[in-house]
């Protein structure tokens, strides 16, 4: 009898209780094998090993939905050789790894999917991501998970994760992960114990066994995102630069950052750029600008929108009013209608450093009353500054900015399911002109799976209501264990199989526009409670884009129904999805205008269940 050779030996590295974990496997090769020890062994055909790829892309979509059709399909590609490697640990835990072009590149733990460091250096958006210090990762590689005070705070704030969410550990300078762990606690957790403790359980790092099973080749040195444009001597590129990049960030401010590390948004404005190029924006004070650096100009529209914020909007009632919250709901509001305010662009650069300036003046006092978080606590509204000041009338279009979305309604997409034809189905679909990748509808389906049926004289002459299964009728709907048993099927039950092996599709159409297909299901609009520091309550909603909503127009109309607090953020574990954040329940709200107002159907949205009932507090 044949027995397999053991061709390799890997080490891998589990945890922070398991070092390392020593398992010999053994992998046969197909081109290996001589024609009779292929018999002896029962060596199926490669084709026989397709349906585990297809399951390892479906386990792959599920588990990191955010990677598109085309990645799904780079990463576990469907030619190239893929070695599935059998693991125990020593306490007795089976891991499967899966090997594609001489790299780990996920590994199965609990029925639980992983990526490796290969992968996410492809990949390095895939997770929310934490940083920490270079001289971290040596201890991580021992085997040490990841405490709070090692971990940077960045300027836009920590990713909002819940607790045993997966992320990613990336060192000070460099976005490509070395580590892949799973969170302790929640990041509002995190932010009310100060930083302190256990924050994340390490399961694989880069210079571990595991990465030592691949090509051992370093972590590439991706450039950290940062909103802000380089500094540079030539003003026209530099317009350039930041024209280019504000589009892409959808004008999102820097220091407008809540204490959940949320970004306020101002929606619709010109950048300080663009309006010092439009001839209709006045300057900040009625006098020429040309004169004045694009520094100064955002240093003036900081101290105007700071004291205009301090006359008009904040009461003694307010405070200790949070400096995030002074930032993104009293400062911006105040910003002039075609101007932008970001304090990046000023010469403080940061909204602590510039508080600091008002502070030195006896305008105002801030205090750090919890780690990490300031708030201001006294204004001296008796100062000459703010005495002084003059209010400016707001502009006659301002109400035509701020109810622009009413001047163009809003028209809801036609949504339309489709059926995307798979490989393993082309022969069905084949004689009536389809091929791979084609897309249906269901009614189209229907008569070609009859006319197939009719034309090859499938129909039982008995029994009209049962279709015999030819070959290909069996290898595209029957399970493996019906190949020989089911020789026949009722119509709807033949039709509803087949149905069932496409792969699902969608079709938006927007009114004027050509139609749009794309691959799986379309995401509805998920509307969800969360909880806050101070266990506020907040209402969240993402994946209004796929429904032609603009996330800006969306929180701007609400902030003003609601008469609350909206933020809009980048949705987590996505690249250039928003989500809108309002204080409150405000479900009932988000029911009114999306059902009766935008007339989207009910089948696309979820959560709306989760409107308080009346009687209670909202």
């Amino acid at each position: 009898m044949w027995t397999p050779r053991p061709l390799y030996t890997l080490h891998i590295h589990l945890g922070p209780d398991c070092t390392s974990v020593l398992a010999s496997f053994r992998i046969t090769a197909l081109r290996d094998l001589s024609a009779r020890q292929a018999s002896l062994c029962d060596i199926k055909r490669p084709e026989a090993f397709l349906p585990l790829r297809r399951k390892l892309r479906a386990d792959v979509t599920a588990a990191f939905p955010t990677l598109g059709t085309d990645q799904v399909s780079e990463l576990v590609p469907g030619k190239e050789e893929l070695n599935v490697v059998k693991l125990y640990a020593y306490r007795g835990d089976a891991v499967t790894v899966y090997m594609s072009g001489g790299n780990p590149i996920l590994f199965e733990l609990e029925k639980n999917l992983y990526p490796t460091v290969y992968t996410l250096w492809s990949y390095p958006d895939l997770l929310p991501t934490f940083t920490t210090w270079p001289l971290v990762l040596e201890k991580l590689v021992g085997g040490a998970d990841l405490m709070l005070p090692g971990l940077v705070v960045p300027p836009a704030g920590l990713p909002q994760v819940q607790k045993g969410d997966l992320c990613a550990i990336v060192l000070v300078g460099n976005r490509a992960p070395v580590a892949i762990a799973v969170a302790a606690m929640s990041t509002v957790e995190m932010l009310s114990s100060g930083l302190k403790g256990r924050g994340f359980s390490v399961l694989h790092t880069y210079q571990d066994h595991l990465w030592r099973s691949g090509d051992k080749s370093p972590p590439p040195s991706i450039a950290p995102l940062t909103l802000a444009a380089p500094e540079l001597s030539d003003e026209k590129d530099s317009v350039q630069v930041d024209s280019a990049l504000q589009g892409d960030m959808r004008h999102l401010t820097l220091e407008g950052e809540d204490e959940n590390g949320e970004i306020h948004q101002i929606c619709g404005e010109k950048s300080p750029l663009e309006a010092s190029e439009d001839p209709n924006v006045g300057s900040l004070n009625s006098e020429p600008t040309d004169s004045k650096t694009l520094q100064e100009q955002m240093d003036e529209l900081l101290q105007r929108c700071f004291l205009h914020a301090l006359k008009c909007r904040v009461k003694k009632a307010d405070l200790p009013l949070l400096t995030s919250t002074f930032l993104g709901s009293h400062m911006f509001s105040c910003c002039p209608e075609g101007r932008q305010l970001d304090v990046k662009k000023s010469s403080y650069k940061k909204l602590s450093k510039f508080l600091q300036q008002m502070q030195q003046e006896q305008i105002i006092q801030v205090k750090e009353l919890s780690k990490g978080v300031e708030s201001i606590v006294a204004v001296d509204w008796k100062h000459p500054r703010i005495t002084s000041f003059v209010i400016p009338e707001p502009s006659p279009t301002s109400q035509t900015v701020q109810e622009g979305s009413r001047e163009q309604p809003y028209h809801p997409p036609d949504i339309k399911s489709l059926y995307c034809v798979p490989a393993s189905m082309t022969l069905l679909f084949q004689e009536s002109g389809h091929k791979k990748g084609s897309t249906l509808e269901g009614s189209e389906v229907r008569t070609i799976v009859i006319d197939y049926a009719k034309k090859n004289d499938l129909v039982d002459a008995d029994n009209k209501n049962l279709v015999k299964l030819d070959p290909i009728l069996c290898d595209c709907i029957l399970e493996k264990d019906e190949q020989h048993t089911v020789v026949k099927l009722p119509w709807d039950s033949l039709l509803t199989r087949c149905l069932e092996k496409l792969q699902p599709a969608y079709q938006v159409t927007f009114p004027g526009q050509e139609p749009i297909v794309r691959k799986g299901k379309i995401c509805p609009i998920d509307i969800t409670l969360a909880q806050r520091a101070s266990n506020k309550k907040v209402t969240v909603v993402r994946n209004l884009e796929a429904y032609g909503l603009d996330p800006c127009s969306v929180a701007a109309v609400l902030q003003q129904r609601c008469q609350a607090s909206t933020t809009v953020t980048s949705a987590p574990g996505t690249k250039d999805s928003l989500q809108v954040q309002i204080q409150g329940n405000q479900v009932h709200h988000l029911s009114r205008l999306l059902l009766e107002e935008y007339q989207l159907p009910r089948k696309h949205i979820q959560g709306l269940e989760k409107a308080s009932k009346p009687g209670k507090k909202k």
